[in-house]
Protein backbone atom coordinates (compact mmCIF):
# COMPACT_ATOMS: atom_id res chain seq x y z
CA UNK A 1 0.00 0.00 0.00
CA UNK A 2 1.51 3.37 -1.03
CA UNK A 3 1.91 6.11 1.58
CA UNK A 4 -0.16 9.21 0.80
CA UNK A 5 2.08 11.96 2.14
CA UNK A 6 0.43 15.38 1.65
CA UNK A 7 2.33 18.24 -0.03
CA UNK A 8 4.62 19.62 2.67
CA UNK A 9 4.33 23.31 1.67
CA UNK A 10 0.56 22.98 1.76
CA UNK A 11 0.78 21.29 5.15
CA UNK A 12 2.92 24.13 6.51
CA UNK A 13 0.44 26.71 5.22
CA UNK A 14 -2.47 24.81 6.78
CA UNK A 15 -0.77 24.58 10.19
CA UNK A 16 -0.03 28.32 10.26
CA UNK A 17 -3.51 29.31 9.02
CA UNK A 18 -5.24 26.98 11.48
CA UNK A 19 -3.15 28.24 14.37
CA UNK A 20 -3.91 31.90 13.57
CA UNK A 21 -7.36 31.29 12.05
CA UNK A 22 -6.22 33.81 9.47
CA UNK A 23 -4.74 33.49 6.00
CA UNK A 24 -3.29 37.00 6.34
CA UNK A 25 -1.36 36.26 9.55
CA UNK A 26 -0.22 32.91 8.17
CA UNK A 27 1.12 34.69 5.08
CA UNK A 28 3.04 37.19 7.23
CA UNK A 29 4.61 34.39 9.26
CA UNK A 30 5.61 32.40 6.17
CA UNK A 31 6.78 35.48 4.21
CA UNK A 32 4.42 34.78 1.31
CA UNK A 33 1.27 36.43 -0.04
CA UNK A 34 -2.23 35.72 1.26
CA UNK A 35 -3.09 34.38 -2.18
CA UNK A 36 -0.21 31.90 -1.93
CA UNK A 37 -1.53 30.59 1.40
CA UNK A 38 -5.03 30.30 -0.02
CA UNK A 39 -3.64 28.41 -3.01
CA UNK A 40 -1.73 25.96 -0.79
CA UNK A 41 -4.83 25.32 1.33
CA UNK A 42 -6.80 24.56 -1.86
CA UNK A 43 -4.10 22.10 -2.94
CA UNK A 44 -4.26 20.33 0.43
CA UNK A 45 -8.08 20.16 0.43
CA UNK A 46 -8.03 18.66 -3.08
CA UNK A 47 -5.36 16.16 -2.02
CA UNK A 48 -7.42 15.09 1.01
CA UNK A 49 -10.82 15.37 -0.64
CA UNK A 50 -12.06 17.31 2.41
CA UNK A 51 -12.99 20.86 3.28
CA UNK A 52 -10.72 22.18 6.05
CA UNK A 53 -11.92 25.79 6.49
CA UNK A 54 -15.21 27.68 6.48
CA UNK A 55 -15.71 31.42 6.11
CA UNK A 56 -18.50 32.80 8.32
CA UNK A 57 -19.25 36.44 9.05
CA UNK A 58 -15.80 37.47 7.76
CA UNK A 59 -14.21 34.98 10.16
CA UNK A 60 -12.17 31.91 9.30
CA UNK A 61 -13.25 28.72 11.04
CA UNK A 62 -12.02 25.14 10.93
CA UNK A 63 -14.41 22.42 9.86
CA UNK A 64 -14.76 19.43 12.16
CA UNK A 65 -12.34 17.49 9.94
CA UNK A 66 -10.00 20.47 9.83
CA UNK A 67 -10.01 20.81 13.62
CA UNK A 68 -9.12 17.16 14.17
CA UNK A 69 -6.44 17.27 11.49
CA UNK A 70 -4.92 20.45 12.98
CA UNK A 71 -4.61 18.88 16.46
CA UNK A 72 -2.65 15.97 14.98
CA UNK A 73 -0.54 18.19 12.73
CA UNK A 74 0.21 20.54 15.63
CA UNK A 75 1.80 17.67 17.59
CA UNK A 76 3.85 16.59 14.59
CA UNK A 77 5.17 20.12 14.01
CA UNK A 78 6.02 20.42 17.70
CA UNK A 79 7.99 17.17 17.54
CA UNK A 80 9.82 18.38 14.42
CA UNK A 81 10.85 21.59 16.17
CA UNK A 82 12.06 19.66 19.24
CA UNK A 83 14.01 17.20 17.09
CA UNK A 84 15.64 20.04 15.14
CA UNK A 85 16.65 21.87 18.32
CA UNK A 86 18.16 18.67 19.74
CA UNK A 87 20.11 18.13 16.51
CA UNK A 88 21.42 21.71 16.53
CA UNK A 89 22.39 21.33 20.19
CA UNK A 90 24.46 18.27 19.28
CA UNK A 91 25.97 20.25 16.43
CA UNK A 92 27.14 22.87 18.93
CA UNK A 93 29.54 20.35 20.48
CA UNK A 94 32.30 18.08 19.28
CA UNK A 95 35.24 18.97 17.08
CA UNK A 96 35.79 21.43 14.26
CA UNK A 97 38.56 21.18 11.65
CA UNK A 98 40.00 24.45 10.35
CA UNK A 99 42.12 24.55 7.20
CA UNK A 100 44.45 27.53 6.72
CA UNK A 101 47.95 28.49 5.63
CA UNK A 102 50.85 27.77 8.05
CA UNK A 103 51.68 31.49 8.35
CA UNK A 104 48.16 32.53 9.36
CA UNK A 105 47.98 29.61 11.76
CA UNK A 106 51.32 30.44 13.42
CA UNK A 107 51.04 34.22 13.47
CA UNK A 108 47.34 34.78 14.13
CA UNK A 109 45.14 31.81 15.05
CA UNK A 110 47.32 29.72 17.35
CA UNK A 111 48.27 32.61 19.70
CA UNK A 112 44.56 33.41 20.18
CA UNK A 113 43.15 29.89 20.26
CA UNK A 114 43.21 29.60 24.06
CA UNK A 115 40.62 32.39 24.21
CA UNK A 116 38.24 30.36 22.06
CA UNK A 117 38.93 27.26 24.18
CA UNK A 118 38.01 29.15 27.34
CA UNK A 119 34.73 30.35 25.82
CA UNK A 120 33.84 26.99 24.24
CA UNK A 121 35.48 24.10 26.11
CA UNK A 122 32.91 21.77 24.52
CA UNK A 123 34.43 22.33 21.05
CA UNK A 124 37.82 20.86 20.08
CA UNK A 125 39.57 22.80 17.31
CA UNK A 126 41.74 20.81 14.94
CA UNK A 127 44.23 22.79 12.86
CA UNK A 128 45.04 21.60 9.34
CA UNK A 129 47.82 23.77 7.89
CA UNK A 130 48.06 23.74 4.08
CA UNK A 131 50.22 25.79 1.74
CA UNK A 132 47.42 26.16 -0.81
CA UNK A 133 44.41 27.65 0.92
CA UNK A 134 41.91 27.81 -1.97
CA UNK A 135 39.85 24.67 -2.54
CA UNK A 136 40.89 23.36 0.90
CA UNK A 137 37.27 23.19 2.12
CA UNK A 138 37.25 19.44 1.58
CA UNK A 139 34.93 16.85 3.13
CA UNK A 140 37.14 16.53 6.23
CA UNK A 141 37.26 20.32 6.81
CA UNK A 142 34.53 22.40 8.51
CA UNK A 143 35.96 25.90 8.11
CA UNK A 144 38.73 27.29 5.89
CA UNK A 145 40.72 30.51 5.72
CA UNK A 146 41.32 31.64 2.13
CA UNK A 147 43.60 34.45 1.00
CA UNK A 148 42.52 36.49 -2.00
CA UNK A 149 39.86 38.92 -3.16
CA UNK A 150 36.80 37.04 -1.95
CA UNK A 151 35.54 35.80 -5.32
CA UNK A 152 34.81 32.14 -4.61
CA UNK A 153 31.59 30.49 -5.73
CA UNK A 154 29.48 28.02 -3.81
CA UNK A 155 30.66 29.09 -0.35
CA UNK A 156 29.83 31.68 2.29
CA UNK A 157 32.69 34.14 2.90
CA UNK A 158 33.43 36.65 5.67
CA UNK A 159 36.26 39.13 5.18
CA UNK A 160 38.61 39.35 8.12
CA UNK A 161 41.08 42.24 8.54
CA UNK A 162 41.78 44.92 5.99
CA UNK A 163 45.40 44.20 5.25
CA UNK A 164 48.28 46.65 4.85
CA UNK A 165 51.81 45.98 3.65
CA UNK A 166 54.27 47.79 5.91
CA UNK A 167 58.08 47.83 6.21
CA UNK A 168 59.23 45.73 9.17
CA UNK A 169 62.61 45.28 10.79
CA UNK A 170 64.41 44.53 14.03
CA UNK A 171 64.96 47.52 16.37
CA UNK A 172 68.68 46.75 16.01
CA UNK A 173 68.66 48.22 12.51
CA UNK A 174 67.93 51.69 13.88
CA UNK A 175 71.49 51.82 15.19
CA UNK A 176 74.82 50.50 13.96
CA UNK A 177 77.20 51.60 11.20
CA UNK A 178 74.35 52.30 8.74
CA UNK A 179 71.30 53.24 10.84
CA UNK A 180 67.88 53.02 9.24
CA UNK A 181 66.61 56.54 9.70
CA UNK A 182 64.71 57.38 6.50
CA UNK A 183 63.37 55.44 3.54
CA UNK A 184 66.37 56.28 1.34
CA UNK A 185 68.57 54.41 3.85
CA UNK A 186 67.07 51.17 2.54
CA UNK A 187 69.80 51.19 -0.13
CA UNK A 188 72.24 50.11 2.61
CA UNK A 189 70.09 47.22 3.81
CA UNK A 190 68.93 43.86 2.49
CA UNK A 191 65.32 43.70 1.35
CA UNK A 192 63.41 40.58 2.39
CA UNK A 193 60.70 39.41 0.00
CA UNK A 194 57.48 37.48 0.65
CA UNK A 195 56.92 35.20 -2.39
CA UNK A 196 57.78 37.83 -5.07
CA UNK A 197 59.54 41.18 -5.45
CA UNK A 198 56.38 42.94 -6.67
CA UNK A 199 55.37 44.27 -3.25
CA UNK A 200 58.65 46.10 -2.63
CA UNK A 201 58.52 47.54 -6.15
CA UNK A 202 55.05 48.96 -5.49
CA UNK A 203 56.02 50.29 -2.05
CA UNK A 204 59.15 52.13 -3.20
CA UNK A 205 57.29 53.61 -6.16
CA UNK A 206 54.40 54.97 -4.07
CA UNK A 207 56.80 56.13 -1.33
CA UNK A 208 58.87 58.06 -3.90
CA UNK A 209 62.07 56.12 -3.13
CA UNK A 210 64.25 55.69 -6.22
CA UNK A 211 67.70 54.80 -4.97
CA UNK A 212 66.83 51.29 -3.74
CA UNK A 213 67.56 48.15 -5.73
CA UNK A 214 64.40 46.10 -5.20
CA UNK A 215 65.69 43.21 -7.30
CA UNK A 216 68.06 42.13 -4.54
CA UNK A 217 67.48 40.15 -1.35
CA UNK A 218 66.18 36.67 -0.53
CA UNK A 219 62.66 35.48 -1.34
CA UNK A 220 60.73 33.37 1.20
CA UNK A 221 57.91 30.94 0.45
CA UNK A 222 55.99 31.65 3.69
CA UNK A 223 55.10 34.93 5.38
CA UNK A 224 56.12 33.59 8.78
CA UNK A 225 59.63 32.90 7.43
CA UNK A 226 60.16 36.43 6.13
CA UNK A 227 59.03 37.79 9.51
CA UNK A 228 61.50 35.55 11.32
CA UNK A 229 64.31 36.74 9.06
CA UNK A 230 63.42 40.35 9.89
CA UNK A 231 63.30 39.59 13.62
CA UNK A 232 66.84 38.20 13.42
CA UNK A 233 68.12 41.40 11.79
CA UNK A 234 68.73 39.87 8.38
CA UNK A 235 67.11 42.78 6.55
CA UNK A 236 63.91 44.76 6.11
CA UNK A 237 60.71 42.94 5.22
CA UNK A 238 57.57 44.29 3.62
CA UNK A 239 55.07 42.33 5.64
CA UNK A 240 51.40 41.77 6.31
CA UNK A 241 50.31 44.05 9.17
CA UNK A 242 47.90 41.38 10.44
CA UNK A 243 50.49 38.60 10.63
CA UNK A 244 53.15 40.92 12.07
CA UNK A 245 50.99 42.18 14.95
CA UNK A 246 52.22 39.70 17.63
CA UNK A 247 55.85 40.57 16.89
CA UNK A 248 55.09 44.29 16.75
CA UNK A 249 53.26 44.13 20.09
CA UNK A 250 56.18 42.24 21.65
CA UNK A 251 58.75 44.71 20.29
CA UNK A 252 60.55 42.09 18.20
CA UNK A 253 59.67 44.09 15.10
CA UNK A 254 59.13 47.78 14.44
CA UNK A 255 57.70 49.79 11.54
CA UNK A 256 60.53 52.20 10.64
CA UNK A 257 58.53 54.25 8.09
CA UNK A 258 54.87 55.21 8.13
CA UNK A 259 54.17 54.69 4.43
CA UNK A 260 52.03 51.61 3.79
CA UNK A 261 50.14 49.90 0.98
CA UNK A 262 46.55 48.72 1.37
CA UNK A 263 46.45 45.25 -0.10
CA UNK A 264 43.81 44.22 -2.62
CA UNK A 265 43.86 40.78 -1.01
CA UNK A 266 42.68 39.78 2.43
CA UNK A 267 42.04 36.72 4.57
CA UNK A 268 38.49 35.36 4.43
CA UNK A 269 36.67 32.93 6.67
CA UNK A 270 35.01 30.41 4.33
CA UNK A 271 32.06 28.15 5.20
CA UNK A 272 29.78 25.78 3.37
CA UNK A 273 26.31 27.26 2.91
CA UNK A 274 24.79 23.98 4.09
CA UNK A 275 26.67 24.12 7.42
CA UNK A 276 26.69 27.86 8.05
CA UNK A 277 24.02 27.58 10.78
CA UNK A 278 25.55 24.58 12.58
CA UNK A 279 26.09 25.51 16.23
CA UNK A 280 29.82 24.83 16.56
CA UNK A 281 30.59 26.54 13.25
CA UNK A 282 28.52 29.59 14.21
CA UNK A 283 30.41 29.76 17.52
CA UNK A 284 33.79 29.68 15.77
CA UNK A 285 32.72 32.20 13.11
CA UNK A 286 31.30 34.64 15.67
CA UNK A 287 34.45 34.38 17.80
CA UNK A 288 36.78 35.03 14.86
CA UNK A 289 34.77 38.01 13.60
CA UNK A 290 34.64 39.40 17.13
CA UNK A 291 38.42 39.12 17.48
CA UNK A 292 38.93 40.81 14.11
CA UNK A 293 36.58 43.67 15.03
CA UNK A 294 38.53 44.30 18.24
CA UNK A 295 41.88 44.33 16.43
CA UNK A 296 41.11 46.15 13.19
CA UNK A 297 42.82 49.50 13.11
Amino acid sequence: MSRRLPPLNALKAFEAAARHLSFTKAAEELFVTQAAVSHQIKILEEHLGLKLFLRKNRSLLLTEEGQGYFLDIKEIFSQLIDSTEKLLARGAKGSITVSLTPSFAIQWLVPRLSQFNELHPEIDVRIKAQDHDENSLTDDVDVAIYYGRGHWSGVQTHKLHTEYLVPLCSPLLLSGPKPLDQASDLEHHTLLHDMTRRAWKAWTKTAGVRNVQVNQGPIFSHSSMVLQAAIHGQGVALGNSVLAKPDLDAGRLIIPFSHSLESKNAYYLVLRESQAELGKIVSFKDWMLSMVEQEQI
